[in-house]
């Protein structure tokens, strides 16, 4: 594969900052960010199908050695846990996170479809630069970079209550002799392909509070979550 040209390295340049790592190796780095699309599919070029496939296994084993570490369940328990953690959404989140999209290379024709907010596309570029990472700087550098950025994920799939705060708010409320829990959205901003909803819960007796997400069902997960703490702190 060619040196890359300045204008990709820019990009990876914004990327590299975003993520607080440099690769030494910069054309694996770029491997990662290339969609099979990119240069229409001619096969001359590398794209991060095969990065992907490594970056698959290192998420495993570093997710596997999290569970190990934290979770006292037995195996069924921790494998669906697991399975939380590494799926497509997950890593797709993660991308997102860290403006995966905005840097990655792909066809003309795969933007126009949305191709930079694709959830299968994102959570493939998210595996392939956990590959490059681990390759360009050793499994420390892959765990740091996981540790980083998977922490909710980590702190969702590791919490000892795993029910939906939706659903704890509404089973709080009743016990407690309150209103149903209400959701409303008062605020969206964003463009079409990446909106961002503000949602407020307000439960009769109990309190409101707010909660932001890229989608109406994560904003309100996100204001009964809030709602929760500070019933709880109170």
């Amino acid at each position: 594969m060619p040196k890359p040209d300045q204008y990709t390295l820019k990009r990876l340049s914004r990327l590299e900052e975003q993520i607080g790592y440099e690769f030494k190796d910069k054309n694996l780095a770029v491997i990662s960010l290339t969609h099979s699309s990119y240069g229409d599919g001619r096969r001359s070029k590398s794209d991060n199908e095969r990065l992907e496939f490594l970056g698959d296994r290192v998420l495993g084993l570093l997710t596997a050695e999290l569970l190990y570490d934290v979770i006292q369940g037995n195996e069924g328990q921790m494998a669906r846990k697991l399975n939380a953690m590494v799926r497509k959404e997950a890593c797709a989140r993660v991308a997102r996170l860290i403006n995966l999209g905005e840097v990655l290379m792909m066809s003309p024709s795969e933007i126009k479809q949305g191709g930079r907010d694709k959830t299968s596309i994102l959570g493939d570029a998210c595996e392939a630069l956990l590959a490059a990472l681990y390759i360009d700087g050793g499994y420390g550098v892959a765990k740091t970079f996981y540790e980083k950025f998977w922490v909710h994920e980590i702190d969702s799939a590791t919490s000892v209550n795993t029910k939906d705060p939706k659903t704890i708010l509404q089973e709080q409320a009743a016990a407690k002799g309150h209103g149903v829990p209400t959701y409303e959205v008062v605020e969206r901003s964003g463009p079409d392909h990446r909106p961002l909803f503000v949602v407020c819960v307000n439960v009769d007796g109990f309190g409101s509070a707010q909660g932001t997400g890229k989608s109406k069902k994560d904003a309100e997960r996100f204001a009964a979550r809030h709602l929760l703490e500070d019933g709880s702190s109170s």
